[in-house]
C-alpha cells in the first residue's frame, strides 16, 4: 500500500495519512482532495512515508489529485517550513494561507483571461456630442474609460447599472483576448526599461546611498533612515532601475491599501515594465493572476501590502519595505507572523539585499544596527528646496474648544486658507462622539458584548460598536433612570467635519476614515480630489499620516493625543512618536513651508518635549535605554498565549494551569531566566461576548524561548484545552489588546 503524507489547513500541528490509490501519481507541494471526518478538504502533499500508525483497514484514500506540478517552489517551500516552526503554526495553515483563495478552493491553476473592453468610435463621438449630458454617471463612467491607452478590464468600482447602458448603447464593446506567456524583458521589445526624463536628480546624500546600494553584491539588510520628504521613493526607483537591468524581479511591501494607488503611479510614470500589485482591493481572480504571473516571470514588479511577501518569482533580485515600522506588517489572525522579519529571512536565503525604510525606524531595527546586523542609510534633508515644518503645541486648558479644535488652531486654519492652501486635521476616531451617556444619571450606552461604549454615528444615525461591529438604533431614553436627556460626549471624525463645515463655509472638507472609504474606488477619489486641488480641508485618521505626498498642504495639525500618553501598552510612546513624525512629514512638502500643530492638555509630557526639541532619533536612544533596563523587546523574546472563552472562570483557570505547566518545564531541564507573568485579563476584557485572558512568556535569548514552545508542542496531547476556549500563540506579539 503507498502511503501519502498530506498537511491539512486545520489548527492541528500535524500531518494526517492517506493512501494513494495504484492508478494515482502525486508530487510533494501539490493540492489533493482527501475526506476528512464527514468533509471533504483540499489538502498539500508534504510527503510519502513507509510506515503509519493508523490501522489499514482506517486508512482512507485520496480521492484526487488537482496539480501535475508542484504549486511551491524550493525557495518559498523552505521559507514557509522554517515560519510554521517558529511561529508554531499548523503548517496546513501555513502553506494555504501562501496560495491565492481561487486554489484553496480547489480551483485550476492555469490562467483566467478576463474579458477586456473598448470605448467604441461612436462612444467617442457621444461624448463629445454631450448625448449623455442627462446620463451623468455613464458620461462619468464613460470620460474615465476613455483614458485607457489600451483595451480594460471592467472596473471594480463602477456602477451595474451605467456599466450596462454603456454596453447597450454600443459605447463599449467587449473584444476577443489571446493570452500568451511572455517574460517582462519579451514584452518590452524595443522599448526603454526606464523614461528617464521622469528621472530626479539627486541631492548628494542621495546620490551617497544609490551607489552603496548599486554596489551591494549578495545579502545585506539596509535601514533607510530618512526624513519625512527626504526622497525615499527616488532612492528606491534609481535602485529598482539596476535591478531590472539585470533582468531580475522585485518585491515593494507597503503597509496597506491607501498607500498603493500613489506609489504605483509613481512607479507606473518612471517604468515601463510589467508592475503588478497584490492588495485586498482585488477580486479573487485577479489575486490568483498576478500571482501566477509573478511565478512566471511575467511581471517585473511586484508591490503589495503583507501577503504579498509569499508571491513566487523566476528571478528575485531586491525586496523593499516601506514605512518598515508600521504594525500592519503583523499578521493579527491565523498564524501570527511579522512580514518585515519575515522578509529578510527571504532576502537571506535569496541572497539579494533588502531595503527597510522609515523616517521613524521601530526600534528592533535601530537595535539591528546598533548590533552590526543592518546597515544604516542616513538621509538628512528633505529631497529640492522643502524645509523641515515649524512645531507649535497649543496648550488645551488655556482654549476655548469647538468639537476638539482649540480656537487658536482655528485662526491658524484661516490663515492657511487664506492663502491659498490646504490644511490637514488628525483626529485617530471615528464616527461622531465614542460615548453616549445619561445627563442625569452618568448611564453610558454600552455594548453588552464587549462592555464597551457604542460609538454614536450621526450620518447613520445608529450606533456601533467599533470592537465586534455590532449596531443598534438611537436608545429615546436612558436604560438607568429612564430620562430622555442623552448626551454625547468626547469628539469624533464626524462631528469634526461637521464643526468645520459651520467655521469654513467657503471650502470644501475631504474626510478620510474607514466610513468615508468603505466603497469601493472612494478612497482613490479622495486622493484625487486632494491632490487636484478640490478640496481645501482634510480631516482622516492614521489613514492619511503615511507616505502621502500633498504639495500644497502647509498646516497640520494632530487634534488630540493624550489618550496615548498614558497606555498600559510599553509600544504606545513608540508609536505616539512615529506616528507625530510621520503626521508632521505631511506638511511642507514642496518649496512650501510647513506648520505643525500638536494640541494636549499635557504640553509638559517629558515624550512630547523630548520630540519637540530633539526629534526621534534622541527619542529612540532613551526608548531602547529604557527597554534594556526593564528587560522588554529588542532586550527579549516574548510569546503571548491569548485565551478566550464565554466562562470567564474557566478561561482564567486554564491558563493558571497553563502557568503551573510552564512553571514545571523550566524547574524539570532547569532553565534559567524566563519570566512568567501570572495570567491577566487583556486590556479590553470581553469582546463580542467573550472573556478575554493572557498568559505573557520572555526571556533574554530567542532561542531559549524557541526551546520552551518547542517542548509545548510535544505535550500539547497531554494538556487539555476545553472544546470551549480559544488558545493564540502569538510569537513576538505587537498588540496586547
Amino acid at each position: 500500500m503507498n502511503l501519502i503524507q498530506i498537511a491539512l489547513p486545520v489548527p492541528l500541528n500535524r500531518y494526517f495519512d492517506y493512501f494513494l490509490p495504484s492508478d494515482t501519481q502525486a508530487v510533494i507541494g501539490t493540492r489533493v482532495v482527501v475526506p476528512f471526518g464527514n468533509q471533504k478538504k483540499i489538502g498539500i502533499v508534504v510527503g510519502f512515508p513507509e510506515q503509519t500508525d493508523i490501522p489499514k483497514n482506517k486508512l482512507k484514500p485520496i480521492l484526487s489529485v488537482l496539480d501535475e506540478n508542484p504549486l511551491f517552489d524550493d525557495e518559498i517551500w523552505q521559507l514557509l517550513q522554517w515560519s510554521a516552526n517558529y511561529y508554531h503554526a499548523p503548517f496546513g495553515e501555513v502553506l494555504q494561507s501562501a496560495l491565492p483563495v481561487k486554489l484553496r478552493q480547489g480551483e485550476s491553476c492555469e490562467r483566467v483571461v478576463a474579458d477586456q473592453f473598448v470605448v467604441t468610435e461612436m462612444g467617442q463621438k457621444a461624448l463629445l456630442n454631450g448625448i449623455l449630458n442627462r446620463a451623468k454617471k455613464q458620461q462619468q463612467l464613460l470620460t474615465e474609460l476613455t483614458k485607457f491607452a489600451n483595451s480594460f478590464e471592467k472596473p471594480t468600482a463602477c456602477s451595474p447599472s451605467a456599466w450596462k447602458g454603456l454596453l447597450e448603447k454600443g459605447f463599449i464593446e467587449k473584444i476577443a483576448v489571446s493570452f500568451e506567456s511572455k517574460s517582462w524583458l519579451d514584452k518590452l521589445e524595443n522599448r526603454e526599461q526606464c523614461n528617464a526624463d521622469n528621472r530626479l536628480r539627486l541631492n548628494k546624500q542621495q546620490s551617497l546611498v544609490v551607489s552603496r546600494l548599486q554596489y551591494q553584491k549578495g545579502f545585506g539588510v539596509f535601514l533607510l533612515n530618512g526624513v519625512t520628504g527626504s526622497g525615499k521613493t527616488e532612492v528606491y526607483l534609481q535602485v529598482i532601475e539596476t535591478v531590472l537591468a539585470k533582468g531580475q524581479q522585485v518585491l515593494v511591501l507597503v503597509p496597506e491599501i491607501g498607500l498603493t494607488p500613489q506609489t504605483i503611479a509613481r512607479f507606473q510614470a518612471r517604468f515601463n515594465v510589467e508592475i503588478d500589485t497584490l492588495h485586498s482591493n482585488l477580486n479573487d481572480t485577479q489575486r490568483l493572476n498576478v500571482w501566477l504571473r509573478a511565478k512566471n516571470g511575467e511581471s517585473a514588479i511586484i508591490i503589495g501590502t503583507r501577503s504579498a511577501l509569499f508571491s513566487q518569482f523566476e528571478n528575485l533580485g531586491l525586496i523593499i519595505i516601506d514605512e518598515e515600522h508600521d504594525s500592519s506588517f503583523k499578521q493579527q489572525d491565523g498564524w501570527r507572523y511579522n512580514a518585515r522579519d519575515l522578509a529578510v529571512l527571504r532576502a537571506k536565503n535569496n541572497n539579494i539585499p533588502i531595503v527597510l525604510g522609515s523616517a521613524t525606524p521601530s526600534l528592533e531595527s535601530v537595535q539591528n544596527v546598533k548590533n552590526g546586523k543592518f546597515t544604516e542609510l542616513l538621509l538628512q534633508n528633505r529631497a529640492g528646496d522643502a524645509q523641515l515644518a515649524q512645531q507649535f503645541v497649543i496648550d488645551l486648558k488655556t482654549q476655548q474648544i469647538y468639537s476638539g479644535v482649540s480656537q487658536q488652531l482655528l485662526s491658524m486654519m484661516k490663515t492657511h486658507l487664506e492663502q491659498g492652501n490646504q490644511v490637514m486635521l488628525f483626529l485617530n476616531r471615528r464616527g461622531f462622539a465614542p460615548v453616549l451617556l445619561c445627563h442625569e444619571c452618568g448611564w453610558i450606552c454600552e455594548c453588552n458584548s464587549c462592555e464597551k461604549p457604542y460609538t454614536y454615528h450621526q450620518q447613520k444615525n445608529v450606533l456601533r460598536c467599533h470592537h465586534c461591529a455590532s449596531q443598534k438604533i438611537i436608545p429615546r431614553q436612558c436604560g438607568h433612570c429612564g430620562s430622555t436627556n442623552l448626551i454625547t460626549t468626547g469628539v469624533g471624525t464626524e462631528q469634526l467635519e461637521q464643526e468645520l463645515v459651520q467655521q469654513f463655509e467657503n471650502y470644501k472638507i475631504t474626510r478620510i476614515d474607514r466610513d468615508s472609504t468603505v466603497r469601493k474606488g472612494a478612497l482613490d477619489k479622495h486622493l484625487s480630489d486632494i491632490q487636484q486641488g478640490k478640496s481645501q480641508i482634510l480631516i482622516g485618521t492614521q489613514m492619511l499620516a503615511k507616505g502621502h505626498h500633498f504639495p500644497n498642504v502647509t498646516l497640520v495639525a494632530i487634534v488630540n493625543v493624550d489618550s496615548a500618553l498614558f497606555s498600559t501598552d510599553f509600544r504606545a510612546e513608540e508609536r505616539l512618536a512615529q506616528l507625530y513624525i510621520q503626521v508632521a512629514g505631511r506638511a511642507g512638502r514642496a518649496e512650501k513651508k510647513g506648520t505643525v500643530v500638536l494640541q494636549t492638555h499635557y504640553p509638559e509630557h517629558p515624550l512630547l518635549k523630548s520630540l519637540l526639541t530633539k526629534g526621534y532619533d534622541e527619542f529612540s536612544k532613551t526608548a531602547l535605554e529604557m527597554r534594556q533596563l526593564m528587560h522588554l523587546p529588542p532586550f527579549s523574546a516574548q510569546v503571548l498565549f491569548k485565551a478566550t472563552g464565554r466562562d470567564n472562570e474557566k478561561v482564567a483557570n486554564f491558563l493558571e494551569n497553563m502557568t503551573a505547566y510552564f512553571q514545571q518545564q523550566i524547574a524539570t531541564y532547569q532553565w534559567q531566566g524566563f519570566q512568567i507573568l501570572p495570567p491577566m485579563t487583556a486590556p479590553m476584557a470581553k469582546k463580542a461576548g467573550q472573556y478575554r485572558w493572557q498568559l505573557l512568556i520572555q526571556h533574554s535569548s530567542r532561542a531559549m524561548l524557541q526551546k520552551l514552545l518547542t517542548q509545548f508542542d510535544l505535550d500539547k496531547g497531554q494538556i487539555e484545552v476545553p472544546s470551549n476556549i480559544r488558545l493564540v500563540v502569538d510569537i513576538d506579539p505587537i498588540d496586547f489588546n
